[in-house]
């Protein structure tokens, strides 16, 4: 599936600048044909779902997912798509919209640690603590509600802090069996203003729009910056974050569920193996069930 494109392609390579205007939004389809994205992805969602089971009984580790990007890059379409073959039990999906008032009285990362991810399970963050250098960095004032001191909301060093505790964090899920793979999905603003116009134009989309997002559009550039300083700034080997095209969700989708194979593949995976006292209990219990 991978032949012309490899994970390496996307990966933001630790201590680099990152310049968004230097990378595609859209690349080479790895599908032919409408009908060649569906083989391929029921390829790539059949492989997820195996490794998963295997994931699950192993209990070794467990998955977190960050997927990040402008309105309507396709975050919600990516992990529905993505994770349709997971059997529900080993997938967990949260959303992070305005934090609320008690999230407000914790550290930016708190409302999120809550909802991480249990060994053996795959977790999906829709937005995350990353909002926290991203929307909150675009729009300054967000911080007079988080009632931080005086000295620190001013500080020259806040954003650099904050990077330092995200990676810190990172790392220390990293180290307790918390693999963390980070897609930001980058979409050219000519392909949202066609999206937006979409969910204008059909009514079945309608809930999707609001006014705010529309507004957003302004600051463009400044999300561009700030994306930019973020993910070069906590893309690590531990947990690394991945560019990925966005023009074409179908492409998107195929480039995702390809990253996340290769990194399970990569943990070695396997089965629990039985002793030989637990065979034999086994092999008791499989008599009077034969009779």
């Amino acid at each position: 599936m991978t032949k012309h494109l490899q994970n390496s392609d996307f990966r933001v390579r630790v201590g680099t600048d990152v310049d968004l205007a230097t990378w595609p939004t859209c690349v080479k389809p790895l599908y032919k044909s409408k009908k060649a994205d569906r083989k391929l992805l029921e390829t790539q969602v059949h492989a997820l779902s195996t490794l998963q089971r295997v994931h699950c009984a192993s209990d070794r580790y467990a998955m977190l997912l960050i997927f990040q990007g402008m309105d309507s890059a396709g975050k919600d379409g990516a992990i529905r798509h993505v994770m349709s073959g997971v059997n529900p039990q080993g997938c967990q999906v949260f959303s992070f919209a305005q934090p609320s008032a008690v999230e407000l009285d914790h550290d930016f990362i708190w409302r999120t640690t809550r909802a991480l991810p249990e060994r053996g399970r795959i977790g999906n963050f829709n937005r995350s603590y990353y909002e926290e250098v991203l929307i909150v960095r675009v729009h300054p004032q967000l911080l007079e509600a988080q009632q931080l001191l005086e000295e620190l909301r001013c500080a020259d060093s806040l954003w650099t802090d904050r990077y330092r505790s995200i990676v810190d964090f990172e790392r220390h899920l990293h180290v307790n069996g918390t693999r963390v793979i980070k897609f930001f999905l980058h979409l050219s603003k000519d392909e949202q203003r066609k999206r937006l116009l979409a969910r204008i134009d059909e009514p079945d989309k309608n809930w999707k729009l609001s006014l705010a997002d529309v507004e957003e559009r302004e600051f463009w550039s400044d999300y561009q910056t700030a994306y930019g300083k973020c993910l070069a700034a906590t893309s690590t080997e531990d947990a690394p974050w991945y560019v990925v095209p966005a023009d074409d969700k179908k492409n998107a989708r195929l480039i995702i569920s390809a990253i996340i194979v290769g990194v399970f593949n990569h943990l070695h995976l396997r089965y629990p193996t039985s002793t030989s006292g637990y065979r034999h209990e086994l092999q008791m219990v499989r008599e009077p069930l034969a009779t």
